[in-house]
């Protein structure tokens, strides 16, 4: 299952879920916003922007990353 860190009010975001969601793919919201916890394991990984989608363990990227891979 995927696992998209996102937060509120951004399209990029908005744009990947949105592209999952047209494939079926299934993901889990994690809004780093929301959720202060989230946010540093996310910043500790190196990431500086959102949305950052992760495939188990492994990153995929951001919004332009997952709609090449899930074509």
């Amino acid at each position: 299952m995927l696992t998209i860190f996102s937060k509120n009010n951004c399209p990029q975001c908005d744009k990947a879920k949105a592209h999952l969601k047209s494939k079926n793919i299934e993901f889990t919201e994690v809004k780093i916003d929301q959720d202060m916890d989230k946010r540093n394991w996310l910043v500790a990984q190196g990431h500086k922007s959102v949305p950052q989608v992760y495939d188990g363990d492994v990153c995929i990227g951001g919004a332009k990353e997952v709609i090449a891979k899930f074509q």
